[in-house]
């Protein structure tokens, strides 16, 4: 086995290219993982997790990657990330304001996606398409345009009334053609919106295709989690969204486990 990686594993950064190229960062190398598709992969977990902010030992990672201490002080695991309609850091109110003026108080995107099913999202305008392919959407478009966080997540709850805001994982990496009509369900939908938000509404009707490194029979059976065993040792046949997807159904998020220590080695 030929080591390729090891380090603590963080979200697979990519490019968007045809297909979507996907790179793995440790602090000596970048590693192409669209290369390492049809080989055979050994991944070893340490038992140890290291918080993605401070770097402490932790023994549970909250919100992908971070130890108690900082999911509960950090401004980019406060309440408004989740939930961007609570976000309240156009009142003054944030825990770093700082921080809140270059990524709350900015422009911000409600956009419709496929990523097998439509839903609903919201994106800031610096992360396209860059969110929509963490997501896995094959196909996505601008719906409005917002100049802070918390106005787009409640155009986004009026919207949840009627297209889901949730992702199912299984539909995306199995999902590799659609039959929606974007621009026909963007209009529709936002005409449903209260008139107040009408006005965000944006005139941008381009749709962005995305295609990824996962061709052939794909199938999602097993989410693999480090917490419940030490090694994954399987065949890559595929990567879409932050998944790395292995031979006879078996899938690894690679976001869910940002903090953790693995080595990664080829066969």
């Amino acid at each position: 086995m030929r080591k390729i990686f090891e380090g603590n594993l963080l979200k697979m950064q990519t490019e968007n290219t045809k297909p979507i190229s996907y790179y793995l960062y440790s602090d000596e190398d970048r590693i192409l993982m669209n290369s390492l598709i049809d080989k055979r992969l050994r991944i070893t977990y340490s038992g140890r997790i290291n918080c993605v902010s401070c770097d402490s030992l932790t023994k549970t990672s909250f919100h992908n990657g971070y130890c108690y201490s900082c999911f509960t002080s950090l401004p980019q695991t406060d309440k408004g990330v989740l939930h961007p309609e609570l976000d309240l850091s156009h009142e003054g109110i944030s825990r770093d304001m700082e921080w809140a003026k270059k990524h709350s108080l900015v422009d911000h995107f409600v956009y419709l996606s496929v990523t097998g099913n439509l839903k609903v999202g919201v994106t800031r305008y610096s992360q396209i398409p860059t969110r929509w392919i963490d997501q896995g959407a094959i196909s996505a478009i601008k719906l409005a345009r917002t100049p802070y966080r918390q106005l787009a997540g409640l155009i986004e709850v009026e919207l949840k009334k009627y297209v889901s805001d949730k992702t199912n994982a299984r539909a995306m990496i199995q999902a590799k053609t659609h039959e929606i009509d974007l621009l026909k369900q963007k209009k529709e939908l936002a005409n449903l919106l209260p008139l107040d938000l009408q006005e965000y509404v944006t005139v941008d009707n381009s749709i962005t295709e995305l295609s990824y490194p996962a061709e052939g029979e794909i199938s999602y059976k097993t989410n693999l989690r480090l917490d419940k065993l030490d090694e994954i040792y399987a065949k890559l046949v595929g990567i879409k969204g932050q998944y790395l997807i292995f031979e006879d159904g078996l899938v690894f998020n690679v976001r869910n486990h940002q903090g953790y220590y693995v080595k990664i080695e080829q066969e």
